[in-house]
């Protein structure tokens, strides 16, 4: 589901039986024009009423009119408008409203345009696959004076809006639909809008050496993929790149060390580092950022066949180094493994971020308020932690430190995948993939195991896929590398 959003002139559709007005704090009123003066004084006594007991939001009958009244404090911050927004539109789906035209008032332009984007943002529906899917039953008219600069916002919004629902889409596909194959065939149509894609099938990788991401897929039937998606926004200078890599296991079943059969349908969700990737280069493409970057996704299944990888097996990796693989239900840090040493050779980036739905150790840790933050590079950790907070997609650093590694060194080759001794299973995962950042790059890993998926509606999500991770790279590349 999805909320359509016109943005028309104020005089236009000021008589519409429905209408939104934001008010200042406590509901004071002044400032609006739309309203005769009569109906203004009969306003505020039915607010009078009403306010006593009231939320900051509620409707009141004004002859033929709805009056929808928004309070907006003084010390709102911008996320709080965007939460407001999302409030919003869990007040219109509970009153089944079926047209409103919102009032500007008491807020800016920027402030307005957050509000808007929370609503489309908390508006998403999976729906795909019922028998009847259900339609937005209302439609929103916003009433805002489009100036250049402020259009050019609205496409920024709009584009972010874009990308994180791609994100969503991805997550939320039933494994037997978005295979890998599948996955690659809907990242190609993204050559549409200006983004170069290429397609690393298993013979390629095998050429390569990729030896680590290729044995996670051994036991499945359907072929094993890395992709590269490519956008230069800003061509006078190419060589100045950034990278984000993704972890993508379109289902994880655990392989030989097989994991528990109730909720292992939610496995499907494995792939949301991978969708997030994708997700963020659709939005940097569609609003032209004015930067260049990489998006790098590892493609696999982790399935039990009878050519899976087994416990006790030794890869060795693109990077040069062995792993002894001793869980097969570790195997999202041996995709990413390859594909961080691929991104960092191939296309020398200023930075690489990785997102991985890696750990459930970092659930333990951080609940579903906070990813797991892993760098080797503390102004990049700082960045993304002040993004985070001004999108209210947190995240928290754990550290990283050599002492850890004694608990993933292996007796018979380079690593092994999984830390035995017990405890810090977050960070030794980290530690992991730390090993293959060969050449001291700028890198921090992102664990979403906690944040990719929620079973609860909260905040800006629906409950479901939530797209975590593009609106706080969205953030990060607009607020320090534009």
């Amino acid at each position: 589901m999805s909320v359509q959003v016109v943005y028309k002139n104020i005089k236009k559709i000021a008589n519409s039986k429905i209408q939104a007005i934001f008010t200042g704090e406590n509901f004071t009123m002044s400032e609006i024009n739309s309203l005769s003066k009569a109906e203004i004084i009969k306003l505020k006594k039915l607010i009078n009423l009403k306010k006593a007991n009231s939320d900051n939001i509620f409707h009141v009958n004004l002859d033929n009119k709805i009056i929808i009244l928004i309070s907006v404090k003084k010390n709102f911050k911008t996320s709080d408008f965007e939460y407001l927004g999302a409030k919003f539109y869990e007040y219109l789906k509970k009153n089944i409203f079926q047209k409103i035209s919102i009032s500007k008032n008491f807020m800016d332009v920027d402030n307005f345009n957050h509000f808007i984007h929370g609503l489309k943002i908390k508006s998403y529906e999976f729906n795909l696959y019922k028998g009847s899917q259900k339609k937005n039953s209302f439609l929103i008219e916003a009433l805002i004076n489009t100036s250049k600069k402020d259009k050019i916002n609205i496409q920024k919004f709009n584009s972010i809006e874009t990308g994180v629902n791609f994100a969503r889409d991805l997550v939320s596909e039933p494994p037997n639909v978005l295979f890998p194959k599948e996955y690659v065939n809907r990242l190609l149509k993204l050559k549409k809008i200006g983004i170069k894609v290429t397609v690393y099938n298993e013979a390629r990788m095998k050429k390569l050496g990729m030896n680590s991401l290729l044995g996670v897929g051994r036991g499945s039937s359907k072929e094993s993929y890395l992709v590269t998606l490519e956008y230069y926004g800003n061509k006078k200078n190419r060589s100045k790149l950034f990278s984000f890599v993704g972890k993508g296991v379109c289902f994880d079943t655990g392989g030989i060390s097989l994991k528990p059969a109730r909720f292992m349908e939610e496995m499907k969700y494995d792939m949301a580092g991978s969708a997030v990737v994708s997700g963020l280069m659709q939005s940097l493409a569609l609003r032209k950022a004015k930067i260049n970057v990489v998006g790098v996704v590892g493609l696999v299944e982790n399935m039990p066949g009878g050519n899976a990888q087994r416990p006790g097996d030794i890869v060795k990796s693109y990077s040069g180094k062995t792993i002894e693989v001793l869980n097969t239900d570790a195997e999202g840090r041996l995709v990413l493994a390859d594909a961080l040493t691929f991104t960092e050779k191939k296309f020398k980036p200023k930075f690489i971020i990785d997102l991985a739905t890696l750990t459930g150790a970092i659930i333990v840790s951080l609940g579903e308020e906070y990813a797991g933050l892993f760098s080797n590079n503390d102004e990049l950790s700082e960045k993304l932690y002040k993004a985070g907070l001004e999108v209210n997609e947190k995240v928290w650093r754990l550290p990283l430190n050599k002492n850890y590694d004694k608990l993933i060194n292996s007796s018979i080759a380079d690593v092994q995948n999984i830390n035995y001794s017990g405890g810090a299973g977050s960070i030794t995962a980290a530690q992991f993939l730390q090993r293959f950042i060969l050449k001291n790059t700028p890198w921090a890993h992102l664990d979403i195991a906690g944040m990719a998926f929620s079973k609860k509606a909260a905040n800006l999500n629906p409950s479901g896929a939530t797209g975590f991770g593009v609106r706080l790279l969205n953030q990060l590349i607009d607020k320090y590398y534009e």
